[in-house]
């Protein structure tokens, strides 16, 4: 958990307000609707990153690749998209620039998603394809990366996801 909380910290508190993102710059009566829906967004995004970690926990490890779970984590949030701590990051970062009225935390978010898609792709989902082999291969062609599905998709037998 303290490692979630100081990347998070890091890359979601510490590194905006460094970079002068945390400056309110709405005019009133707007900026009221502006700093509430932005509010609601900042909780709306962590509530995906606590539920992914829970999920993680209750697997029997953390997010950590060091201290990851014996099984693919294909539960909760999971079964609906592949990616929700970085979906609720993304979430946040959002909810950040509507609440600040920060054009500089758009470019932010945008540049971090990417970062973020280009780990996905070159460094996650191999080392993911490696472990899992086929049951995560499954897993990646059901369930998409960035959009959540509607309907949660259901593992025909977690016993294919161990390594």
């Amino acid at each position: 958990m303290a490692w979630g909380a100081a990347l998070g910290g890091v890359f979601g508190c510490l590194l905006p307000y460094l970079l002068g993102y945390w400056r309110f710059h709405w005019s009133w009566p707007y900026g009221a609707a502006a700093v509430t829906g932005g509010a609601l967004l900042v909780g709306l995004g962590l509530v995906p990153i606590v539920l992914a970690f829970v999920a993680f926990v209750r697997a029997g490890g953390t997010p950590v690749p060091v201290a990851a779970p014996a099984r693919l984590v294909v539960s909760g949030l999971y079964r609906h998209v592949r990616n929700p701590i970085y979906v609720g990051f993304l979430v946040v970062l959002a909810g950040q620039a509507l609440l600040f009225g920060s054009a500089g935390l758009v470019v932010y978010a945008a540049v971090a998603w990417c970062v973020v898609a280009v780990a996905v792709r070159f460094y996650e989902q191999p080392r993911l394809a490696r472990r899992f082999g086929a049951g995560y291969e499954r897993y990646r062609h059901a369930v998409p990366a960035w959009i959540p599905r509607l309907h949660p998709w259901t593992a025909s037998s977690a016993a294919t996801f161990r390594r």
